[in-house]
């Protein structure tokens, strides 16, 4: 049984709830909001922890995700531009990290860190400071694909491109995105001349 399902049952609360006020949120907020009761890190981190490996086998990356990362480390080797800002824990998300083959960024948000969880832009804000991004510009640009993180990168002042993989094209653009895309595969990162930045192309859309 899911996660999600089990939990539901457990506590009398229909399991379809709880999803559809979940994705992408921090569990913490999701516990607050059904089970006050037992709203606490500790709980969320045992809740958490065991996902990876009970369903890694049911996951995969969404398509073109990891190799996008990996062409920007190829064009700034030692530079690394990007971060991670998640809802998950630190345990969660490091491990879906290493079971995809993918190092832990030197910048790397996790519910535990930060006060406030999405949609409020306070990880956003932290990742972009932490990464040194011009905050003059909007030349922050984050990938999400649920509305919740989709609010929380517009709320940061950021370019947001939405991925459709948990909700359709009409949720993902409602909650703001600036573009939509089926996913990474449809996006493109190069190196802008002999300059410094690099650019992002969204090659089609959604």
């Amino acid at each position: 049984m899911p996660t999600h399902d089990r939990f539901g049952h457990e506590n009398n609360i229909p399991p379809e709830r709880i999803l559809a006020t979940s994705h992408g949120r921090r569990l913490i907020d999701t516990l607050l909001e059904h089970t006050p009761h037992l709203a606490s890190d500790t709980i969320a981190y045992e809740l958490e922890s065991n996902l990876p490996k009970e369903f890694g086998d049911r996951c995969k990356s969404i398509r073109g995700a990891i190799e996008l990362l990996q062409r920007l480390d190829k064009i700034f080797p030692g530079d690394r531009r990007w971060g991670i800002v998640t809802s998950g824990t630190y345990s969660l998300a490091s491990q879906w990290l290493d079971m995809f083959g993918m190092p832990i960024p030197d910048v790397f948000i996790t519910a535990e860190k930060v006060g406030r969880g999405k949609p409020d832009p306070e990880g956003y804000l932290l990742g972009r400071t932490l990464l040194s991004a011009d905050e003059s510009a909007r030349k922050t640009v984050v990938f999400e694909d649920a509305p919740a993180g989709i609010r929380a990168g517009k709320a940061a002042g950021a370019i947001v491109i939405g991925i459709v993989s948990t909700h359709s094209k009409g949720e993902v653009l409602d909650a703001g995105a600036d573009f939509v895309v089926t996913d990474l595969g449809d996006v493109e990162v190069a190196r802008e001349g002999d300059s410094d930045e690099f650019v992002i192309r969204v090659l089609r859309e959604a």
